[in-house]
């Protein structure tokens, strides 16, 4: 079963375009993941200090090999300061199914 999650953060002001960058740097190391099939990020069109990343990973052993990636704590340790909460925000999600 696919692991999907949305992560959430906010910039703190004036740190949006360093966030930014940062986070750019990071989803193109993601994408090159083997078991990584979507790292799509956003930011609010009424609030672009708020970024929204989407991340769909093929299974749990894939989302684990992510976890475990080399680049993973130095991503966390440069984003933290920068953002309002103390680290991202994370919505694991699970798809509708319906018997129709």
């Amino acid at each position: 079963m696919k692991k999907t999650l949305l992560a959430e953060f906010t910039a703190r002001e004036g740190a949006q375009e360093e966030v930014a960058c940062l986070i750019g740097e990071y989803a193109l190391k993601v994408r090159e993941e083997e078991g990584n099939l979507v790292f799509d990020v956003y930011t609010r069109e009424a609030a672009p200090r708020a970024f929204w990343i989407f991340e769909v990973y093929r299974d749990e052993d894939a989302f684990t090999a992510h976890l475990n990636a080399p680049y993973g704590p130095p991503f966390n340790a440069a984003l933290v300061p920068l953002i309002e909460e103390d680290a991202s925000v994370l919505t694991f999600l699970n798809p509708l199914t319906t018997n129709a």
